[in-house]
């Protein structure tokens, strides 16, 4: 992914704004992800989300009061004595659906946990079982990091980091409990430091002082995820310099593969969160010369994954 950038930055208390910044508040968070898995799985009710998601009630509801305020929830009345509500998906949360098709691909691919789940899904329109692939709508081709461009939008600009306080849930044995879509992939998208790491080695950071200027973390958690990103092949670190060490941090194979996944969540922020200026960064497909506008598309007929045209297929003993 090859960066064209102006950058001076001159408050280091200041980071740059950014679409995956602001959409990581609201969804880097593994007990969101996983009530969210079960909603798009099509259960509702409490009952049965706590069920799935097999989070503390309390938990359960503080998230699902989140979403709620976010605009990504909505409760309807279904039972009217005594009064029970429903969770349903507002159109804003129904845009979510492509993250979800590129962590399931991505899982297919790099998951060390397999089928957990004991369903199919299959593409309505084409009757394929679902085999997700980022794809260009300009084109229709699919999207690799070697044939994108960035550069600074007009919406760019600086501001003060602000974060939510969450206690950190980066647990695989508890999210693999949980039988999950999406194991290892709700490790790092649901721990936003992780992802503003991630954003940073995309964007042509490399060192440590300057993903810390980038991203205004605090430097023992920038450590803390740079080792933990390393460890589980995320990222790869190579030494530039001896006493004292220093080391910069490149993608691998697995994180260019992750990538999808934090380009489709950008443009649900570019929509949801954006400036009226215009977005804070370009994309730029080389291989048809287009602004990129990437979508999650069936690999079988290329037509768009949409929540309403998923079928799923449950296997006789997988499944709640």
């Amino acid at each position: 992914m090859t960066a064209q950038q102006t950058n001076p930055r001159s408050n280091p208390k200041l980071v740059r704004t950014c679409s995956i910044w602001r959409a990581l508040e609201v969804l880097g968070d593994v007990p969101t992800l996983l009530i969210l898995e079960a909603i798009w799985l099509g259960e509702n009710r409490f009952d049965r989300i706590h069920s799935r998601t097999r989070l503390s009630k309390p938990l359960v509801t503080e998230r699902l009061k989140k979403l709620n305020a976010d605009g990504i929830l909505e409760r309807r009345l279904y039972c009217a004595k005594p009064p029970r509500y429903e969770q349903k998906l507002t159109p804003k949360g129904r845009a979510l659906f492509p993250v979800t098709m590129m962590l399931l691909r991505w899982e297919k691919t790099w998951s060390s946990s397999g089928d957990t789940l004991g369903m199919r899904l299959i593409h309505n329109d084409c009757g394929a079982p679902i085999e997700p692939e980022p794809l260009c709508s300009h084109c229709q081709g699919i999207v690799r990091p070697q044939d994108i461009e960035w550069r600074e939008g007009p919406g760019l600009s600086m501001m003060e980091p602000e974060y939510t306080r969450r206690r950190q849930h980066r647990n695989r044995q508890a999210i693999a409990e949980n039988i999950s879509l999406f194991t290892d992939s709700a490790e790092l998208l649901g721990d936003r430091w992780a992802g503003l790491v991630m954003r940073a080695a995309y964007t042509g950071l490399h060192k440590f002082d300057a993903i810390l200027e980038d991203s205004g973390m605090a430097s023992n958690i920038l450590a803390d995820r740079l080792a933990w990103l390393v460890e589980h092949g995320f990222l790869k670190a190579t030494l530039y310099q001896n006493s004292p060490d220093r080391f910069e941090y490149h993608t691998t194979p697995k994180s260019l593969d992750y990538l999808p996944i934090l380009l489709i969540l950008q443009h649900w922020g570019d929509q949801y969160y954006g400036s009226e200026k215009g977005p804070p960064v370009i994309l730029h497909h080389t291989r048809c010369n287009s602004q990129l506008n990437i979508y999650a598309g069936c690999g079988n007929c290329k037509e768009e994954l949409r929540l309403s045209n998923i079928g799923v297929e449950r296997n006789q003993s997988g499944g709640q």
